[in-house]
């Protein structure tokens, strides 16, 4: 038997069910994808691909405005966005472009995008602990 997407399965006299992924439903939250997006970004940072890492930033903030649960950790997406921003942005109108933005970005940006994004993986990592900690405890009713 099927109902919007739960398969409800019969066992003897017990009823169980097993929710499914449906069109409807979200199997990979919006959370889940910041937290990645925010811990790639550094290894990819410090790894030399810094324009690769424009994927994760723009997930991190898109994940981050496109969810409200994440409303807490949109200044700090705002902020790896606009760090990443200023390299990104000083790479090509600079008098002797590199030609790779790892190599012409200046160390100090280099480690205060990687910090940032440190800092918003860190900060989604404590809102969800928080969250899950606000919840019913066991036992209560």
């Amino acid at each position: 038997m099927r109902h919007n997407g739960v398969h409800a399965l019969r066992s003897n006299t017990r009823r169980r069910r097993i929710v499914t992924a449906t069109t409807h439903g979200n199997r990979f939250p919006a959370a889940r994808l910041v937290t990645i997006s925010a811990w790639a970004t550094p290894v990819l940072i410090i790894g030399q691909f810094a324009m690769v890492a424009a994927l994760p930033v723009a997930l991190v903030l898109i994940g981050t405005l496109s969810d409200t649960r994440l409303r807490a950790l949109r200044w700090w997406a705002a902020a790896l966005a606009a760090v990443y921003a200023i390299p990104l942005a000083l790479w090509p109108i600079g008098p002797d472009p590199a030609p790779s933005l790892s190599k012409d970005m200046n160390p100090v940006l280099a480690a205060l995008i990687v910090a940032t994004a440190i800092a918003v993986a860190i900060a989604n990592h404590r809102r969800s602990r928080n969250s899950s900690r606000s919840g019913p405890r066991a036992g209560t009713a």
